[in-house]
């Protein structure tokens, strides 16, 4: 059995090295999301939200960007997405949601030796398609999905 005094003092401990973290200034927002684009998940509009991510808005319909989205969500603060593009070579993947008041819902930026495969949980106002910007090769792809959101699980 643990000694509980010992838990106490690691937790102690651990929260005390976080807190003089804090107020040196050594862990920020700012530090942290360093390559947060702000611009582009602030962005009103589809278009400005691509250009301030992939620098573009020359997009092309693929079918190789596979999204797989639930046909109804009951809830639409938690909405499965899944991105599987089949385009050599992915960079980025970018979720757009035409019907939210900000259009970028997400962002996932990837290295040569990573999968550019990506299973998210999105949030939806209402009723809305959901689009994947692929970037890959210097090229945007899109590949779209439709979500209904119902209220309560009873259509709307």
């Amino acid at each position: 059995m643990k000694n509980p005094r010992r838990i106490f003092l690691r937790a102690a401990l651990a929260s005390s090295t976080v807190a003089v973290a804090v107020s040196a200034g050594l862990l920020t927002p700012q530090t942290v999301l360093a390559a947060w684009p702000k611009k582009a998940f602030e962005a009103k509009d589809e278009k400005t939200a691509l250009e301030a991510i992939a620098g573009s808005t020359d997009v092309i319909e693929s079918g190789d960007v596979k999204v797989k989205t639930p046909d109804i969500a009951e809830n639409g603060a938690v909405v499965s997405v899944t991105v599987e593009p089949n385009i050599p070579g992915a960079e980025s993947v970018a979720l757009l949601v035409a019907e939210n008041p900000t259009k970028l819902a997400a962002n996932f930026n990837f290295s040569k030796q990573s999968s550019s495969f990506i299973t998210c949980r999105v949030k939806m106002r209402k009723s809305s398609d959901v689009t994947a910007i692929v970037k890959a090769g210097g090229k945007l792809y899109s590949g779209k999905g439709h979500v209904k959101v119902t209220l309560g699980g009873c259509g709307g």
